[in-house]
């Protein structure tokens, strides 16, 4: 059964803490480079109105919420938080499109970093700063900022976190969801301090190091320049952002066992970090090799730039460099392979995630194996524990689905008038939430001229893709709407 009240009061309660950030940020844009205090204000009142508006007809709910509420929440945040996302920049006259508005709010939330602005550094600070924020708040996830609203209505918050993250299952940091959620916030922060430090001690100013520093933990990769971190031409603050996009992409559980723990052990007896930790290298040491092959570049410059490309594209990040489009066309494909990949799950990464490869890896192998030997019992491992029949039967299904999500966009692209390249390029990086495409929508360009209905399709993959397919695919099934 479904509680609208519930959902309507939820809904309402975020809104209203959304319009208390516009708020603030308008009080902040006097003091920045760039007065946006209009826009952001009149964001703020359309915000508190729709947020009460929502909480009027959430009136008198019970607390009552299913799966199936979880489900419709999570995905109803999302987009609540999209739209009214995008009216700084729409209000504030920045992007007079309301579709190039929502296209940019959509792919700051889920953390997809593609971008429809053609002169980054024109924009007014305090829009620049919001836009980075909304990766920093996606990457984090929504969810999380449920926690302090929820208990008012008695609602078990185990649900949502399981609506927003459906793939494999991994240990918890705390038996409370709560508590976990904490530790988590906690190390998300740690990080996105350490990270802003970082790179103002490596020469970038505090806006820039405090923008970055929010969309590299996010594993986003919205910039401050046109031109992305190439555009600093600073061999340290590569190094420094590489870091910690790889850190990011590390199960937040590793992250939290290795930092409050010391247990460095299980970081590496971990399968996923693991399969992570060597395709990065794999894909870096050939993409190096193929640099080099073509002369007039030094070592550690091909090493360099190989690296950045490969930890931005496999932890979905999307920053960039270089125009990988300049390169030899075989290692435009060796990166569209990094692109299915992604890191760990439990981070704020996209794509395929490295502990599905690795399940599918292991079946494929036992597979064969039983193939050779029919009556042995061979169970299929992972980290020594046997992975259930439903894991593995989960994992195939979501695999199954990623590869036809993405065929299907790519189809549809064509017939809305991209080229072959542009189309499956477009759709790999929406549903896989990367950013950066190939052709004409690779790391030097802006998605900008794509056509309109091409950015609303854009925006349905990223939300798709940020919400692990089930959440929203659940919901075109007619099953989910019935009573029982």
């Amino acid at each position: 059964m479904i509680h609208p009240k519930t959902i309507f009061r939820i809904i309402g309660s975020l809104l209203l803490l959304l319009a208390g950030i516009f708020v603030l940020f308008g009080i902040a844009s006097p003091f920045l480079e760039g007065n946006d205090l209009f826009g952001f204000l009149a964001s703020a009142l359309a915000t508190t109105l729709a947020g009460l508006w929502c909480l009027i007809i959430g009136k008198g709910t019970k607390g009552d919420f299913s799966r199936r509420d979880s489900y419709i929440t999570i995905t109803s945040c999302w987009i609540a938080f999209a739209l009214f996302g995008s009216l700084p920049y729409w209000l504030g006259g920045h992007i007079p499109s309301f579709t190039d508005a929502f296209f940019e709010s959509m792919s700051g939330f889920t953390t997809t970093g593609a971008s429809i602005l053609d002169n980054i550094e024109s924009q007014p600070h305090a829009l620049l700063l919001w836009r980075s924020l909304t990766q920093w708040l996606g990457g984090l996830g929504i969810v999380f900022f449920t926690v302090a609203i929820l208990p008012m209505f008695g609602i078990d918050k185990v649900q949502l976190f399981a609506a927003e993250s459906t793939g494999v299952s991994h240990r918890k940091i705390h038996s409370r969801v709560s508590v976990g959620s904490r530790w988590i916030f906690s190390i998300y922060i740690l990080l996105t301090v350490a990270c802003s430090i970082s790179l103002r001690v490596c020469g970038m100013g505090w806006f820039d190091a405090v923008n970055h520093g929010l969309t590299t933990i996010a594993t986003s990769g919205f910039s401050t320049r046109q031109g992305s971190i190439g555009a600093f031409d600073s061999a340290q603050i590569e190094y420094v952002i590489t870091l910690f996009m790889f850190l990011s992409g590390i199960n937040y559980t590793l992250l939290f066992l290795l930092l409050f723990k010391g247990k460095l052990r299980e970081l590496y007896r971990n399968t996923e970090f693991r399969v992570y930790l060597f395709t990065v290298l794999g894909f870096t040491i050939t993409i190096t090799l193929g640099l080099l092959a073509q002369g007039n570049i030094e070592v550690e410059k091909a090493f360099r730039i190989s690296l950045f490309q490969v930890v931005s594209l496999q932890t979905t990040t999307g920053f960039a460099t270089a125009d990988y489009m300049q390169w030899p066309p075989y290692l435009w494909m060796l990166l569209s392979f990094v692109m299915f990949f992604g890191a760990c799950g439990g981070s704020s990464t996209g794509a395929m995630k490295c502990g599905r490869v690795a399940i599918l890896a292991k079946s494929i192998r036992g597979e064969f194996r039983r193939i050779l030997h029919p009556n042995a019992v061979i169970p299929v491992r992972m980290d020594g524990a046997p992975i259930s029949p439903d894991t593995r039967a989960t994992v195939l299904t979501f695999t199954c689905l990623y590869f036809l999500l993405i065929f299907g966009g790519w189809f549809v692209f064509m017939i809305m008038g991209l080229d072959f390249v542009e189309g499956y390029s477009i759709s790999v990086s929406c549903v896989g939430n990367i950013g950066p495409a190939l052709g004409t929508l690779g790391p030097a360009y802006s998605w900008s001229a794509l056509p309109a209905s091409s950015k609303w399709l854009s925006t349905l993959l990223m939300l798709i893709g940020r919400l692990e397919l089930f959440t929203i695919l659940l919901m075109f099934t007619t099953s989910f709407w019935k009573k029982r």
